[in-house]
Order: structure tokens, then sequence, then C-alpha cells
């Protein structure tokens, strides 16, 4: 993936290791292994709040690495439950509730 460019190497990845392995961040594979896909998502939340710098692919690199320690690190102090990452996880009415809107988008 070295004469790729970022946009292009990141079409490419597709697994929370992918990602991890990609920027060089330390991870344990046991952690990624129960949250893989609340870590993608959290990642994902956090890119789509904060949008890379255009134009600067080393500073695109490093502020993409940054948010994904960040999600990866949501998970090794937490677990997906606490995180509700996921709609299933938010609770109304103490019971689990997906709107039907959510599930149409």
């Amino acid at each position: 993936m070295d004469e790729l460019t970022l946009d292009e190497a990141l079409e490419e990845l597709s697994s929370a290791e992918d990602f991890l392995d990609f920027f060089g961040v330390e991870y344990d594979p046991k952690v990624v292994h129960v949250n893989r896909l609340h870590i993608l998502q959290r990642y994902h939340d956090y890119l789509a709040h904060n949008p890379a710098p255009e134009g600067d692919e080393d500073a695109a690199r490093a502020h993409y690495r940054a948010f994904l320690e960040r999600a990866y690190s949501d998970f090794t102090v937490s677990d997906a439950v606490t995180e509700k990452v996921f709609a299933v996880f938010r609770k109304a009415s103490g019971t689990a509730f997906v709107s039907i809107d959510s599930i149409q988008r």
C-alpha cells in the first residue's frame, strides 16, 4: 500500500485490525476481537464530527491515527454496553429500543 495515496489505502482497509495495523496503533487482539465493530463505528462517528484536514496527507494521516487510537482506547477502559455505540444498546423506557426510522435509513 506504499504506492497508494492515503485515500486509496483507506479504501483497501476492511477490518479493525487492518486499520490498527495500517496506522501503527498497538492493540490487544482480545480487545479487538470482542469490540471490532464497535471500534470501527466509534472511529467513523469521531471522523464524522471531526473531518480530516485536506491538502496535507501527513496531517490527515496523523488525524486519522489519533481518532483511531481514541476509538480503540474507549474499549480498553469500557465495554460495548456502556459505550452504546449501536442503537441496540441504547435504552428507552428500560428496554432496548431501535426506532423504525433508524432501520429505514
